[in-house]
This record gives structure tokens, sequence and C-alpha cells, in this order.
């Protein structure tokens, strides 16, 4: 599989002078089309990396999936024009998706495209419950394990990251990607295997690079986890969402400074 990473030849130029041809990298983006029992069900613009993780975050977060357990395999083929990653779904699981996809005509990385109802963006979201808890002074190098996992973005300035803290602040897995919501969904699909292999959930906070809109909250409070920190803004309908299911938000994360849009009794200062 792909390093995520292309070199090219470019033309630099400072202060109006051209530069001697030197050599650059672009971070890949590629189409890659989720393929469910032999049907293509709908083609996201990735970077070519974890995306077995990608797959299961994905197939979660749409609901296509309950658990791990609901997946059979996952083959991921490179083709001339992008990449397909076949998942075999539990037949009940297929069939419900056949139901699902009568309604999806299409999607882009805005997330609403191609549905036909309101209703189906405004989803009710799940009441999450108060256990986790953390203290601001354990989170204040948080920010450098988004740099640790963008080794793409290092070079090429062209990722977004999502990581994985347990609630003291340690860093336990980190993904990144073009598309913020590729890079959660990897995370999350990370966190769905790594449940199944240990046979808990494991808490902790998600730390995201990007802004906190609706679909990043709707991820993450589907997963059932309670703290979400993004290094920018948060929209309306992102702090409304995490209201309605209790989850605690923080946006404008620096490590030490920010803004909690709800549920800060889970954060506290020492």
């Amino acid at each position: 599989m792909s390093t995520g990473i292309e070199t090219i030849t470019v033309n630099k130029f400072q202060t109006n002078q051209l530069q001697l041809p030197e050599n650059d990298y672009l971070a890949i983006e590629q189409p890659v089309a989720l393929i469910y029992n032999g049907i293509s069900h709908v083609v996201m613009m990735a970077t070519p990396k974890d995306l077995d993780y990608f797959a299961i975050g994905f197939s979660l977060t749409e609901k296509i999936i309950e658990s791990v357990n609901d997946i059979f395999g996952i083959d991921i083929i490179e083709t001339a024009k992008g990449i397909e990653v076949h998942i075999e779904l539990a037949s009940r699981r297929f069939i419900a998706l056949k139901e699902r996809r009568r309604n999806l005509t299409g999607r882009t990385g805005c997330g609403i495209c191609g549905t036909e109802h309101i209703d189906q963006v405004c989803q009710i979201a799940p009441i999450l419950s108060f256990n986790d808890k953390i203290v601001l002074s354990d989170f204040d190098h948080s920010l450098t394990y988004l740099k640790q996992v963008q080794l793409v973005g290092q070079q090429t300035g062209c990722t977004h990251a999502a990581v994985w803290l347990d609630l003291h602040g340690n860093f336990i897995a980190g993904f990144e990607d073009i598309g913020r919501h590729v890079a959660l969904d990897k995370l999350l699909g990370y966190r769905a295997k790594h449940c199944q292999n240990n046979n808990q959930m494991p808490k902790g906070v998600v730390l995201i690079s990007s802004r906190a809109s609706y679909e990043m909250v709707q991820k993450i409070t589907c997963c059932g986890i309670e703290i979400l920190l993004a290094v920018s803004a948060a929209t309306s309908m992102a702090v409304n969402m995490a209201k309605q299911s209790n989850l605690t938000l923080v946006g404008f994360y620096r490590g030490d400074k920010g803004v909690i849009y709800s549920a800060h009794d889970r954060i506290s200062q020492y």
C-alpha cells in the first residue's frame, strides 16, 4: 500500500526570484470505493493508508454495522483508477444497507449531499453517560501527538489528524488523511477493532486537528465517546448536538487553553 506521498519536481520563487528546480512532496489523493458484498456504496477521496480501519470506522459511523463482528472480511484492491475496498457484511446488515441505498444517491466531503429529507440529516443524538473525566494539565502536550501521526502532513502540509488519548492524556493511537472525516473514521475503526480484541471499551478522548462540524460530533457520539477536543472552531449545529447528547465539546483547543461549549463537568483544573 502507498506511503501516501508522491514526489515531484517543482520551481519555487522567493522575493520574485525564481529558484533552481527541486524535489517537493504531495499528499496522494485517490478515489476509494467502499464495496459491500459486491455492490459499490460510496466513493470517497482519501489518502491511501490505513484503509482497513477507514472501512470499519465509516461502516460504524454510517450505522451500516453495529459492531466489528458484522464484518467478515476486508480486501483492499488497487486498480488503475483508484482503490477498491471490498467489505463482506453479515447478511442481515447487508439487507438493511440495501434498503438504505434506495435513498442515498451521492455523498461528498460535506457529508449530506444526496440525502433527500432533512430528517436524514437531523438524527437523534445518543445520550452519553458521565463516566469519563479529565484534568486539563494532563493534556498540556497533547497537540504534539497530532504532528506525531502526520507523517504525510509533515512533508506536504496537507493532512488532518485524529488522535486517541487516554483519560490521563497519554497517546494511544492516531491517523491522518487529506479528509478530516476520513482521518476520524480511521481512528474510530482502530478503536472499534481494539475493543473487539480486548473485549472492553477503552475510555479516552478524541483530539482532532480540524473544526468540529455536526458530522464530526455525530460520528463521535454514535461511538460512545464522551470528550472531543478540536483545534479549530465548532459550528452551531455541532454545539447543539453536543448539548443534546451530553458530549463535552472543546474548540480552539491549544493544550493550555480552549473554549468549552458543552458538558463542562467532565473537565477540571486539578
